[in-house]
């Protein structure tokens, strides 16, 4: 469901330059900004940059995830 909401005008214009590089909609991006500002508020003792990356990672599709092999060592 969506809801109207009121926000300051400079948030708005900062969204939607991000949200064309960031391929998003504008309410898309203010979402994805709400969603690691919660995320990070909840997780405090973990860097931003790791939590914006976890939501990133978490929202990927899993059909182009390949298994990790490790290079098995030859000595």
């Amino acid at each position: 469901m969506s809801m109207p909401v009121r926000i300051d005008d400079q948030l708005y214009e900062e969204a939607k330059s991000i949200s064309k590089g960031e391929c998003r909609t504008i309410s898309g991006q203010l979402e994805f900004w709400a969603k690691i500002g919660k995320a990070a508020l909840d997780n405090p003792d973990l860097p931003i940059e790791f939590v914006r990356d976890l939501m990133v990672a978490k929202a990927e599709d899993r059909e182009h995830l390949t298994t990790f092999k490790p290079n098995q060592f030859r000595g």
